[in-house]
């Protein structure tokens, strides 16, 4: 299998190619980027056919489970549907955007287990997006999770940066600060 590390870095940003068989899993703290940039992917590709249906948020699933998406008491619940239909996407063939922290192992396991399962291609997306950032960006935004979520994460993300590119994703890229400028092409 092609395995590339990408690092949004540079004088032009990278394009990261990707088959149309993928489930693309982005990881990182809160504040760190993910959601808008699978917006705005999506809206690029839009011409493509691309849909916003195509990302499975946590926080989407949370607040379909008890109309909050902050409330963590029901992260059972979320992830059983986060799963779920994800699941059921790749069951479908469709190209799968999976937007949640997944800064700890096990639901990284659980989601390459996922892909595998379908015979996907399963890419992880990780965000190390400076702590100063990510505590500015969840400032600005209407659902803040504070600055102690925040530093949780951020200490995840340094074993995640550690463990992720051991295991076993078909593709994996570093995403920094500029990740909204990478070009992703599917073929």
């Amino acid at each position: 299998m092609d395995r590339a590390t990408q690092r949004g870095e540079g004088a032009h940003p990278p394009t990261i190619i990707i088959p149309p068989r993928t489930l693309l899993v982005l990881c990182g703290p809160a504040g760190s980027g993910k959601s808008t940039f699978a917006k705005r992917l999506v809206d690029r590709h839009s011409s493509e056919g691309w849909q916003p249906t195509m990302i499975v948020s946590s926080d989407a699933c949370r607040g379909l489970i008890c109309d909050d998406e902050n409330n963590q008491q029901v992260n059972r619940d979320t992830f059983d549907l986060f799963y779920y239909i994800i699941s059921k996407r790749l069951y479908q063939n469709r190209l799968t955007l999976a937007d949640s922290t997944a800064l700890q192992a096990d639901p990284r396991r659980h989601l390459l287990e996922i892909a595998q399962r379908y015979h996907y291609n399963a890419c992880l997306f990780l965000f190390d997006v400076s702590l100063e950032t990510c505590l500015q960006r969840d400032r600005q935004r209407k659902r803040q999770v504070g600055e102690q979520v925040i530093l949780y994460h951020m200490g995840l993300l340094k074993q995640a940066l550690l463990d992720a590119p051991n295991e076993g994703w078909y593709q994996f890229a570093i995403l920094k600060e500029q990740a909204s400028d990478i070009e992703i092409v599917v073929r």
